[in-house]
């Protein structure tokens, strides 16, 4: 679909599939027939490759796209730094700070003032570096305005972008995404993208990968199906703009920004092929695996993409979400139990109330706790929990969509951050609350009305006694009970 302005509300199309390769042209016959780079191409476009690998990786990750524009996007005059992203968008840590204790920011506010996508953005924390391409980088954006004849390439990584408040019309080189809050877009290092609002403001979250790209975590004894399905994520098709301007090329390279003006839209791309590309996904397609019978099963099965390191089984960042699902496990404490991880977790809220701090943790609002910083749900969440009936079923609710950035680096804080007048420096208070229970009672939850479920009580040295391996016995009077408990001794 031949496209005139990168804002345009006609309908957007999309091609579905995780990781394919993909063909698609704005123009019949646009794309070269049987070759990359023929001598003369159709229309008298440039052929322009973007690698997001080594030419010389396994083919199985290899990943790189062919471009068909109409001037390359080498035509631009040369760059020069911009100051005022030194400390707002930044990927450098060497002045940033360290501390274990947990941290929590209330939403952030939307500037009154025209600020773009790339203006808006506010760097939290990180760790690694762009230059040696390994780690990350966490960023909260609040924009008022789009960007117009403005865009950012970003050399140092790929751009996980998770609206929470308003939607974005997501322009790249090879077409236009519309994304909302309850979806997420990923565009790979170099592809440049310009933000437009759909609505008069936005805000969100940006988690940045310096080293490899983002890919579908694998489901081992899960089987096939589940989690995130590979045809819900859509890529644009081929749209371009042919027109004359004065044009603002940002570009991110090792943690700093520059600017170059050109005099054209970089949006020109008639046609292109490859595996390289941006796509996005709606986090309400994804299929939540949980348990059925008891305990928790680690958060990991709420994976929605993972960005692999060089140790096996350790990723650099998991992008996990936590839908609106039902919670069904017996005799479990429900919410998200207290933890300490050598992973790092960075927290956000994209609406409705998390299930482990519903006061004070809000949408638009983010936490963090460091590796083996302690947390977990606060006293009121504790209190509640333990005084429900744990075994009636319950759905968490529908509203609420929290999720996860988990990263194995250890992050370091920007002092911005810390210093922001929206951080909660009463955070620690909410488990202040937390009284101790310790009793006497080896079994101080068990139910003892009639035919409710009991624990198996604990012998003298601490074992469990379990008659006939039956999970759970039943309390209370029953008239066959002297028979039942013969008979499950002798088994």
């Amino acid at each position: 679909m031949p496209g005139k302005t990168s804002c345009s509300e006609e309908p957007l199309q999309y091609l579905s599939g995780f990781g394919n390769e993909f063909c698609s042209e704005a123009l019949p016959g646009a794309l070269p027939v049987g070759q990359n780079n023929p001598q003369a191409c159709p229309y008298g476009l440039y052929a322009e490759q973007v690698s997001g690998t080594a030419f010389t990786a396994p083919r199985r990750c290899n990943q790189r796209s062919w471009l068909y524009r109409i001037r390359p996007s080498v035509t631009h005059e040369p760059f020069h730094p911009l100051d005022f992203a030194s400390e707002v968008f930044s990927g450098d840590f060497a002045c940033a700070l360290i501390t274990p204790n947990q941290l929590r920011w209330r939403p952030f506010s939307v500037p009154s003032e025209a600020v773009d996508f790339v203006r808006g953005l506010f760097t939290v924390c990180g760790a690694g570096s762009p230059e040696r391409k390994e780690g990350y980088a966490i960023h909260i954006y609040t924009a008022s305005a789009s960007m117009d004849n403005c865009c950012l390439g970003n050399a140092d990584g790929d751009l996980l972008i998770v609206p929470q408040q308003g939607a974005l019309r997501v322009t790249t080189e090879f077409g236009t995404m519309h994304v909302a809050p309850g979806e997420v877009c990923v565009v790979q290092r170099g592809l440049r993208l310009s933000v437009a609002l759909a609505g008069g403001a936005a805000r969100g979250y940006v988690l940045e990968v310096f080293g490899s790209h983002f890919s579908l975590p694998d489901l081992g004894p899960i089987g096939a199906n589940g989690l995130a399905a590979a045809r819900d994520f859509l890529t644009p098709v081929a749209r371009f703009e042919e027109r004359e301007c004065d044009y603002t090329v940002l570009h991110k390279f090792n943690g700093q920004l520059f600017q170059a003006q050109q005099a054209f839209s970089p949006f020109n791309v008639v046609a292109w092929h490859g595996n390289y590309a941006p796509y996005k996904y709606d986090l309400a397609r994804f299929c939540p695996l949980n348990a059925v019978a008891f305990d928790h099963p680690d958060p990991s099965v709420f994976t929605v993409l993972t960005c692999p390191s060089a140790i096996p089984g350790v990723a650099t960042a998991d992008f996990v979400v936590f839908p609106p699902r039902w919670t069904v496990a017996a005799h479990t404490f429900r919410p998200p139990y207290y933890h300490r991880n050598t992973m790092s977790e960075f927290m956000g809220l994209i609406r409705g109330a998390y299930e482990a701090k519903r006061d004070g943790f809000l949408p638009g609002g983010a936490s963090l706790h460091m590796c083996m910083t302690p947390h977990g749900p606060d006293a009121a969440t504790f209190e509640r929990a333990v005084a429900i009936d744990g075994d009636a079923p319950e759905h968490l609710p529908c509203d609420t969509l929290a999720f996860m950035f988990e990263v194995s680096f250890t992050p370091r804080v920007m002092p911005a951050a810390l210093a922001s007048p929206h951080i909660d420096r009463a955070y620690y208070k909410c488990w202040a609350g937390l009284r101790s229970h310790f009793t006497r009672d080896p079994n101080p939850g068990a139910k003892a009305a009639t035919g409710a479920a009991a624990l198996p009580a604990a012998t003298a040295n601490g074992s469990v006694h379990d008659p006939g391996n039956v999970p759970y016995a039943t309390a209370g009077p029953d008239e066959n009970s002297e028979e039942l408990a013969t008979d499950a001794q002798e088994r």
